[in-house]
């Protein structure tokens, strides 16, 4: 028994381990007819990539994307789509302590309690090397989606909050965090240089956010789309809650606060929603409005800072882990949030098509 795929109609599977020869993802269900070329995925790679600035792992990996099957003169022929990445800095030597006793807040002890085995290399299986996969992946889902637009950011880092007033979408782009302020970049360079320099990291939170989003998609009970956006987010490393809209924030709210007003529209057909609590789905079903979700990621359980812990004959034991990591995993954790966006999206428009026509 094994799940390493996700998706109904628009079904991608990854392959591969950090320390391996390469990753990769096999897609299935893709429209046949869409144009598809590695340079087109190239720039969703690069946003999501190590090494970039000082302020992420400094594995150098380039994460160029081939394209092995499903793509005939530039455009997907609606068969199984294999792209792959190869790993090229892979530093096996710097997990030997961790071959012997589990990193606390890792995978590693209940990888053992599981299979009795594990690739204690960078993780293995359950290293966020994996996520390289679904951003290319979430790359070719966002053709089948052209009539929306997807974008992520860092709304927090290390408990400190942009400010809503400074929002600024091209700001995004413009600094290492994928922060939309700029005052809060600037503050955030000296929150996570700090952290790296003592050994230690941080926490962060990523919204995402949706716009054009059709009303219609989505199911009222088991494929709902809020639950489907939760399934995805949930299954990226290193994330610990989601929420959408509101949120946890709703539960503060009375009925008649919490309720999304609606009037009619110019053109008296689609209403006019006064606000956004629901965060663009209500009974599982997408609304037209945009859809907002808000992705936890916990610091980094990688850290030189000494821990308690136990080896794998269950003495106790202190560890720290050396290598290069992310001061702050939710930075890279980002593009991956924007392309679980969009491959729920894709798979939520084909299956409604396929339903409703």
């Amino acid at each position: 028994m094994s799940y390493n795929s996700f998706g109904h109609l628009f079904r991608f599977s990854t392959w591969g381990e950090s320390h391996g020869p390469a990753i990769g993802a096999i897609i299935d269900g893709t429209p046949p007819g869409l144009e598809l070329n590695e340079a087109y995925i190239q720039p969703f790679m690069e946003a999501r990539k190590p090494g970039q600035s000082k302020y992420t792992t400094q594995r150098k990996e380039p994460d160029y994307v081939k394209i092995l099957s499903g793509v005939f003169a530039g455009k997907t022929t609606g068969t199984p789509i294999s792209l792959m990445i190869e790993n090229v800095d892979q530093r096996s030597k710097d997990y030997s302590e961790v071959a012997k006793s589990y990193r606390p807040g890792h995978a590693d002890y209940s990888y053992d309690a599981k299979y009795g085995f594990r690739d204690y290399r960078g993780g293995g299986r359950s290293s966020a090397r994996e996520t390289a996969s679904r951003v290319a992946a979430g790359a070719v889902a966002r053709l089948i989606i052209a009539e929306t637009t997807v974008i992520a950011y860092i709304c927090e880092l290390g408990g400190d909050k942009i400010n809503p007033t400074n929002f600024d979408a091209e700001q995004i782009t413009q600094n290492p965090f994928f922060c939309p302020d700029a005052e809060a970049a600037k503050r955030w360079e000296k929150l996570v240089d700090d952290a790296r320099k003592a050994g230690s990291s941080l926490g962060a939170i990523v919204e995402c956010r949706a716009t054009g989003v059709p009303a219609g998609w989505g199911a009222p009970l088991y494929a709902k789309l809020d639950s489907e956006l939760a399934s995805a987010m949930m299954s990226i490393n290193a994330v610990k809650a989601f929420e959408i809209g509101a949120g946890f924030e709703a539960a503060r709210l009375s009925g008649e606060h919490n309720a999304d007003p609606m009037r009619p529209a110019d053109n008296g057909h689609n209403p006019q929603f006064l606000t956004n609590n629901a965060g663009g789905i209500a009974g599982g079903i997408s609304t037209g409005q945009d859809i907002i979700c808000r992705v936890a990621f916990k610091p980094t359980s990688s850290i030189l800072t000494p821990v308690d812990t136990i080896d794998s004959d269950g003495n106790a034991a202190q560890i720290s882990t050396k290598g290069r990591h992310d001061p702050c995993v939710g930075i890279r954790g980002t593009p991956v949030v924007a392309a679980m966006m969009a491959i729920v999206l894709a798979d939520q428009k084909l299956m409604h098509r396929a339903q409703c026509g």
